[in-house]
C-alpha cells in the first residue's frame, strides 16, 4: 500500500478473536484506524506488543485497533496458539485471524510487525514495520487525531 491509498475492506477472515466481524464501514467516520500486523512465531511481535497494547489503552475512545494476525508458516495456523499468545500478551482488541492471507494480500504487506494507520476516512497516513519506532508511531497518530506531539 501507498500512502494516501483507501483501507482495503476487511474480508476474509479465517475467524475474528475478540469481536464480532467488523467491517470497513464499521471504522470509517468517527476516528482513525491502527491496524498491526503480528503474527505467534514473531519475537519482535511479542516484544511490541506492550506498545501496542499501551496504545490502545491511552487512546481507546480516540482511535480503533485493530489486530491481524499473519501466519508466517504451518505451524502459525493453529487457533488455538493463536488464542493463547493473544492472551498471553494481554491481546483485548479485535483480532483479524488471516491464515489464507486475503487482507494481508490486500494491504501487500510482508512485515510483521507491522502498522498501518489510517485517517477516520480510510485514507493510510502511516506505515511502518519492525519492532521499534514506537516514537514515530505515537507522532503520526497524534498527528492524525490532530494533537500536537507530547
Amino acid at each position: 500500500m501507498k500512502l494516501r491509498d483507501q483501507m482495503p475492506e476487511l474480508e476474509g477472515a479465517t475467524t475474528w478473536l475478540n469481536s464480532d466481524p467488523i467491517q470497513k464501514s464499521d471504522l470509517l467516520g468517527e476516528r482513525p484506524t491502527l491496524i498491526h500486523f503480528w503474527s505467534v512465531s514473531c519475537g519482535l511481535c511479542k516484544e511490541a506488543m506492550p506498545n501496542v497494547n499501551e496504545f490502545r489503552d491511552e487512546y481507546k475512545n480516540e482511535l480503533n485497533v485493530i489486530a491481524v494476525h499473519m501466519p508466517r508458516s504451518e505451524k502459525d495456523l493453529d487457533l488455538e496458539q493463536v488464542e493463547e499468545v493473544a492472551k498471553e500478551h494481554d491481546i483485548t482488541q479485535p483480532i483479524f485471524v488471516d491464515n489464507a492471507h486475503k487482507l494481508t494480500d490486500a494491504f501487500d504487506n510482508q512485515y510483521v510487525p507491522a502498522y498501518y494507520v489510517f485517517d477516520k476516512d480510510g485514507q493510510l497516513r502511516h506505515f511502518q514495520a519492525g519492532g521499534g519506532g514506537m516514537k514515530m508511531l505515537r507522532k503520526r497518530v497524534n498527528r492524525v487525531l490532530g494533537k500536537t506531539d507530547k
